[in-house]
């Protein structure tokens, strides 16, 4: 008599590395004795895939755990991850979790659900030390039918005052050029015309392994089957001359940068120990445009570090005032324990942290409004999502605009030639179709 397969729900919070794993820890239960379900239905095992990058990423997860908890008491709750990695024990004193496991053994899930048939058994913890060198796992995303997130390096030897990431992921590694090749070669590109190259640090690929990320990229864009390829984050000291001008030659490879900046204070920069100062990003920022005069950049602003005086608000606010930038993503500064920054003193008060939050997202709105209007008038391929809302379809340009334009038959999941003719009330770009 065949036993009947077991419902599993897998929930995914923080980074696009997290969702790439996900799908790779999915990918890894087999389909006679698992169903795959989304987090929305009842399920006989929870899987959570945890963040921990600041105290906010930190409530969501116990949130989602409790959220999963109430919806089935009876199902196997597991917990993985990064926040697992940093705080187990935190996580299994919740009532109702049964599985807690760290960066490294969370790609034993599979061997482990099979062994645990109730929840009679006590809580299972698994977070191996990951300060030994590693063994790196190649994995993709699967649930976005449009793009895919490859991951292509892990951990990170960078030890920024403010960051766990190193603790809970481990050395800077990665899989050499040919694996990697050979992992896109398995993605179904007729479906999946985008990848999104990601890690923790992508920049440093290659430091395992003696080779280089630009190298990486050239091979990437050799594979007939890839149509369009994405850069995630890539840190302002590995961002060089040599990386700009193989996305500007490109046809493959899309004018869209994203770079933490964290603060355009050199002082404060010193503080968080980053490794470069504010002009060489402002460098960055105009060889970028020089270069690919519509790209897109993005940063990463950390408001609110320890020490930070109205002054030193006052030079990032101008810097990025004063450079040609898309858009910010401003996260208020999160005490992270275990972190040097912890133990530092002169704390920003709270309400003057999301003061100075406030007023970078208001030049934020400012400089993206400033963009948009920049490509009116331009042409661009666009990848039209799948998703239809309202007879509208929406999709992104090279240089991550998203456009909106009304339903055709034959545009989804598609690669099309459009002229931006405006921006439309609810701040997206209007198209006009040309191919």
């Amino acid at each position: 008599m065949s036993q009947e397969k077991r419902k599993v729900a897998f929930y995914t919070l923080g980074c696009k590395l997290n969702f790439a794993e996900t799908s790779y820890i999915s990918s890894l239960l087999p389909d006679d004795r698992y169903i795959k379900v989304s987090p929305e239905q009842k399920a006989d095992i929870y899987v959570i895939n945890t963040c921990t990058v600041t105290s906010e990423a930190d409530r969501k997860c116990r949130q989602a755990i409790r959220k999963f908890i109430k919806r089935s008491p009876s199902a196997i709750i597991a917990v993985i991850g990064c926040y697992s990695q940093l705080r187990a024990e935190e996580i299994a004193a919740i009532p109702g979790v049964d599985i807690v496991l760290g960066t490294k053994d969370k790609f034993n899930l599979a061997a482990l659900l099979d062994e645990t048939k109730n929840k009679k058994l006590p809580v299972i913890i698994k977070t191996s030390d990951i300060e030994e060198e590693e063994l790196f796992i190649p994995s993709w995303s699967a649930n976005d039918r449009t793009r895919t997130f490859i991951k292509v390096q892990d951990g990170c030897d960078y030890r920024c005052a403010y960051c766990t990431v190193p603790l809970a992921r481990g050395k800077s590694r990665n899989a050499p050029v040919k694996t990697i090749i050979e992992e896109i070669k398995n993605i179904p590109a007729e479906e999946i015309p985008e990848i999104v190259i990601t890690g923790v640090n992508i920049g440093d690929f290659g430091k395992s392994t003696g080779e280089s990320f630009v190298e990486l990229l050239r091979q990437i864009e050799k594979t007939d089957e890839i149509k369009r390829i994405r850069l995630s984050s890539v840190e302002p000291d590995l961002l060089s001359d040599e990386i700009i001008e193989v996305v500007a030659r490109s046809s493959k490879i899309m004018p869209h940068f994203h770079i933490p900046l964290q603060s355009g204070s050199d002082r404060i920069l010193g503080l968080m120990r980053r490794r470069y100062n504010s002009g060489l990003f402002a460098r960055l920022v105009e060889k970028i445009r020089k270069a690919m005069p519509l790209a897109g950049i993005g940063v990463d602003i950390i408001t609110g570090f320890p020490g930070e005086t109205e002054e030193d608000f006052n030079e990032t606010f101008s810097l990025i005032e004063s450079l040609p930038v898309s858009y910010l993503h401003v996260f208020p500064y999160s005490e992270r324990p275990g972190t040097p920054a912890a133990e530092f003193k002169d704390k920003v008060k709270p309400e003057i942290k999301n003061a100075r939050r406030k007023k970078l997202s208001e030049l934020s709105k400012k400089k993206n409004t400033e963009f948009k209007l920049l490509n009116i008038n331009t042409i661009h391929d666009v990848l039209f999502e799948n998703t239809i809302k309202n007879k509208i379809i929406s999709g992104f340009t090279g240089n991550y605009l998203r456009i909106e334009t009304p339903f055709e038959k034959g545009l989804q999941g598609k690669i099309k030639k459009v002229l931006i003719t405006g921006v439309n009330h609810s701040g997206n770009m209007s198209v006009k179709l040309i191919d």
